[in-house]
């Protein structure tokens, strides 16, 4: 089974990165948002410094989203996804496959620019530590959150809409926390609160957002 697994990830991987386009769309929509913000507000370095960290997490969150959608969407079209409930393979584990595949092709490249973007919004030191540690633990929380809105949304035809509608009101209480964090490091404050809740959110999602999304597939595929 371990194999298999292993199979789906490399699967993954290879359809991500033979399509570089979309792959590359977040990256620049992530960038284009964060560069936008001092042109609208003004150079100003303290200015830059209390808007930077909810800036970088609303740009994040935004282009998690970007390429959610296609999370299930071409797999159930081409019977693909069909066939794999069929292969005995436990539904719940291939969501975790494709989950951790669209972590390592979507979001990750986002947190290894942070550090520049971080110099760009004139962030300190403690601050983007505090910030990076946060988007660490809170950006697999949207994978895997956005995985079962994916799978809600599959059957319908224009679900990108009602997709964002449904996962952004649930991203509420980790923007706060994550940028709570960020506002303690600020004024040399402990923030490891904040990261302790940021990732118990991580893990009750990881215990239950698996077997939600393969419920959810299931439904969509009947």
């Amino acid at each position: 089974m371990t194999g298999r697994l292993a199979g789906v990830l490399r699967r993954e991987l290879a359809l991500a990165y033979r399509q570089k386009s979309e792959l590359m769309q977040p990256i620049i929509f992530f960038v284009l948002v964060i560069s936008l913000f001092p042109l609208g507000i003004g150079p100003g370095p303290q200015t830059l410094q209390k808007i930077g960290p909810g800036v970088i997490w609303v740009a994040a969150l935004l282009s998690s989203l970007l390429g959610m959608e296609r999370l299930f969407r071409e797999d159930f079209n081409d019977g693909w996804l069909e066939q794999m409930m069929l292969s005995g393979l436990p539904l719940s584990l291939l969501v975790l496959a494709k989950v951790l595949a669209h972590w390592l092709t979507s979001v990750l490249p986002l947190l290894l620019i942070s550090p520049l973007l971080a110099l760009f919004l004139n962030l300190s030191e403690p601050m983007f530590w505090s910030l990076l540690l946060g988007l660490l633990l809170g950006t697999p929380l949207l994978s895997l959150v956005g995985a079962t809105g994916v799978a809600l949304t599959l059957g319908l035809q224009r679900g990108g809409v009602l997709l964002s509608l449904l996962l952004l009101p649930l991203f509420v209480p980790l923007l706060i926390f994550a940028t709570s964090a960020v506002d303690a490091a600020s004024m040399q404050l402990p923030y490891n609160g904040q990261l302790a809740i940021i990732g118990a959110m991580f893990l009750l999602a990881l215990a239950l957002t698996p077997m939600a999304t393969a419920y959810a597939l299931r439904i969509s595929q009947s």
